[in-house]
C-alpha cells in the first residue's frame, strides 16, 4: 500500500535549550514522509523555492520517498523561526515566511493518484477538500488541522472534516475546535463532526484516540498509549509530524483496517516521534532502520503491558 502526504516543505531556524539550528530541512511533509518511509511507499505533494536544492531533495529520494509531486517555483522556499527556551511543549514563534508556500495548489501526478491512502498535512481546508476529491481510490484519509484554520477557516474545515477518516489534532486544537473544555467531550464533538476517529496528542504524555460508535469494529472505548521517556529531546519541531507518519505508515502496511491496527499505530506514531526529537531537523529519520524501530516499539509495549 503507499500514501500520499500533501503538506508544506520548509526550512526552519530552530532555538531549545539544547543549541541553535538555522536553515534546517522541516515541513510538515518532510516529517511525515520520512517517518512513514520505513513503513509504506510515500508520495509527497508540496511546493518549493529556488533555494531547495538537489540536495536537499535526495533526503527524500534515499528514503524511496515518490517526489513527483513537489513543484519547484520562483522564489524562496517557506521558512519559520521559532524557540523552546521557555517551554518544550510550545514553540514561540519568531518569524513566519511563506514565500512560494502562500499561493500553494497541490498538484497530484498521475502515478499517485492510485494511492490508498491519504495525508492532508496543515494546509487551507479548502485545499485539503480539493486534494481528497481528487483521490478516488483512498481506503483512509488522514488530516490534520491548527488553531490558525479553527479559527480563520471554521466553515470550510468543518466540511474538509466530513472527508476525513482519521483527524490527528493536539489537546488544545480539539478544544478550541469542539467548544469544549472537558478532553473527553470535546473529542465526542469533533467525532461528530465527520471523523470516524480522532487522535488526540498530548506530547510528552502519549496519545489518546477515540472512536465514533461502531466505526473501524465494535464499541467506542477510547485507547491511551504513553510517551516514551526521553533522556534529552534536542528539537521538538515536527515531532507531532513524525508521530502521524509513523501512525499512518504503519497502518497503511497492515491488510485490514480495524481497531487493533489503529490501537497499535499510536505506538508506533510515538516511536517515530521519540526519535525525531533527539536531533534537531530531520537528521535522525534520515538515519532508522526498521529493527531499531521494532526495538523502541518493543519498550512500548512493555510500558503498557503487567505481564
Amino acid at each position: 500500500m503507499s500514501i500520499l502526504a500533501v503538506g508544506s516543505i520548509a526550512f526552519d531556524n530552530i532555538a531549545t535549550p539544547s543549541g541553535r539550528a538555522d536553515n534546517v530541512l522541516g515541513g510538515s511533509a518532510t516529517y511525515f514522509s520520512l517517518a512513514a518511509s520505513y513503513f509504506t511507499d510515500v508520495a509527497v505533494v508540496a511546493v518549493v523555492g529556488e533555494d531547495f536544492s538537489a540536495e536537499h531533495e535526495n533526503v527524500l529520494k534515499k528514503r524511496r520517498i515518490n517526489t513527483e509531486g513537489i513543484e519547484h517555483a520562483s522564489g524562496k522556499t517557506f521558512r519559520w523561526g521559532g524557540q523552546y527556551l521557555d517551554n518544550l511543549n510550545e514553540a514561540k514563534t519568531d518569524f513566519t515566511e511563506l514565500n512560494v508556500f502562500e499561493k500553494f495548489q497541490p498538484r497530484i501526478p498521475a502515478s499517485c493518484r492510485n494511492c490508498e491512502f491519504l495525508f492532508l498535512g496543515n494546509i487551507h481546508p479548502s485545499l485539503q477538500a480539493a486534494v481528497r476529491l481528487e483521490m478516488d481510490h483512498v481506503r483512509m484519509t488522514g488530516g490534520d488541522t491548527m488553531n490558525f484554520w479553527i479559527q480563520g477557516a471554521r466553515k470550510e474545515l468543518v466540511e474538509t472534516l466530513k472527508l476525513v477518516n482519521v483527524l490527528l489534532i493536539n489537546d488544545g486544537e480539539a478544544k478550541m475546535l469542539a467548544g469544549e473544555k472537558n478532553l473527553p467531550r470535546a473529542a465526542q464533538k469533533v467525532l461528530a463532526l465527520g471523523p470516524q476517529a480522532v487522535v488526540i496528542k498530548h506530547g510528552e504524555y502519549g496519545a489518546t484516540i477515540f472512536f465514533r460508535e461502531g466505526a473501524f469494529g465494535i464499541g467506542s472505548h477510547p485507547f491511551r498509549a504513553p510517551a516514551l521517556p526521553i533522556d534529552e529531546v534536542k528539537d521538538p519541531t515536527g515531532a507531532g509530524d513524525s508521530f502521524a507518519g509513523g501512525f499512518m505508515g504503519y497502518i497503511a502496511s497492515q491488510p485490514e483496517l480495524n481497531r487493533e491496527v489503529l490501537k497499535r499505530a499510536l505506538f508506533y506514531g510515538g516511536v517515530m516521534g521519540s526519535f525525531a526529537v533527539e536531533t534537531f531537523g530531520t537528521e535522525r529519520l534520515q538515519s532508522l532502520t526498521r529493527e531499531k524501530i521494532e526495538a523502541r516499539f518493543q519498550i512500548f509495549r512493555e510500558l503498557t503491558h503487567i505481564e
